[in-house]
């Protein structure tokens, strides 16, 4: 039987509604091409935003656009890392089981369902409600969770609550269908965890983040944001993305002091563009030690980035060497992969 209706769980694919862009509306829009139904069912808050799909009194809200049907499951707003986005995370994993078995009656039955993580429960819920309808679940792992939380600090290596996060983890990958890992060393954590006794690592898969060429190079010519540090004569170091300590910014800020003191590499400007944990501490050094040749910038739209990347002379890509995650690789963002493969 030829699969035709498949379903994507993803709890943060509302920002993809909004920027009609991102992994899994360009994951949708490829698969429609092909003759496929897809849905994708998704919270109506969206990550690190205020902004909301009004469900009214409704538990969930159905729109469609570019072809593709997106489904709101309602939930609360929430900020920062807190009980709210824990609230949060509950509200679209408990809503998923009552909004999929409501729906039904509008939309098609799925002939897969493709469960996305950040947070595992989201891959729980697929593995679950794949049963419901006796298909298959893919499910897909875009972070390495406990793992990520432990090397952040947020949980102890061996208390009881992360081994069972472990134990959870290892049940999700038992259980999948399929698992596809957007990091490459996705088998090589599995390995080293011994859990390849009893999970098959021949049904496990790796897909980077990609890009829309088209709606890149679009992007890059149409949507050009007004700022005099992009257009000046300087060689400009450029760096979008998270500013914590996984991203080990502070590097950036050591090579640009080294290169202020030195009058020969005085046109060298480096732009930050983004937030986190460590942008107030990390402004505050370059404040009280007068480092002026590098500007943080805030954050911007998405659809900015790639005329943004595109005025630089150097992007950077970098992560802190110390944080054992990464040894399993990286999940580049769609923007910067486009940029490296230029640059190539």
């Amino acid at each position: 039987m030829k699969l035709k209706n498949i379903w994507i769980f993803n709890h943060y694919a509302t920002s993809t509604f909004k920027d009609r862009g991102g992994r899994h509306y360009w994951f949708a829009k490829n698969l429609i091409s092909k003759g496929y139904n897809v849905t994708i069912f998704c919270a109506s808050t969206m990550h690190n935003s205020s902004d909301i799909i009004e469900t009214g009194k409704n538990k969930y809200r159905i729109e469609t656009i570019d072809g593709i049907k997106y489904i709101f499951i309602k939930t609360n707003l929430y900020a920062g890392n807190g009980k709210q986005r824990i609230q949060n995370m509950w509200n679209f994993f408990y809503g998923l089981f009552g909004v999929t078995k409501n729906v039904v009656s509008k939309i098609k039955k799925p002939d897969i369902i493709y469960a996305s993580s950040v947070h595992p429960l989201t891959c729980i819920a697929g593995i679950f409600i794949s049963k419901r309808y006796n298909v298959k679940c893919i499910v897909e792992i875009r972070d390495l969770w406990p793992l990520t939380l432990e090397d952040m600090g947020k949980i102890r290596k061996n208390s009881i609550i992360t081994k069972i996060l472990y134990m959870g983890e290892h049940w999700i990958y038992k259980k999948a269908d399929s698992i596809i890992f957007t990091m490459e060393g996705g088998k090589d954590y599995i390995i080293d965890k011994g859990w390849d006794r009893d999970i098959d690592l021949g049904k496990i898969y790796h897909i980077n983040n990609g890009v829309d060429l088209e709606k890149f190079d679009y992007y890059k010519n149409n949507e050009i944001i007004d700022d005099s540090d992009l257009n000046d004569d300087n060689f400009k170091i450029i760096y979008t993305g998270a500013i914590r300590n996984f991203n080990n910014i502070e590097n950036i800020i050591n090579v640009a002091k080294m290169l202020y003191k030195n009058k020969k590499y005085s046109n060298i400007k480096f732009l930050i563009y983004g937030d986190g944990t460590d942008r107030e501490r990390l402004i505050n050094i370059c404040e009280n030690e007068k480092i002026n040749n590098i500007l943080f910038k805030g954050t911007v739209n998405k659809k900015y980035i790639p005329y943004i990347l595109s005025k630089s002379r150097l992007n950077l890509l970098i992560y802190n060497e110390n944080v054992g995650v990464f040894k399993y690789g990286w999940s580049q963002t769609n923007y910067l992969n486009i940029l490296l493969q230029e640059s190539l």
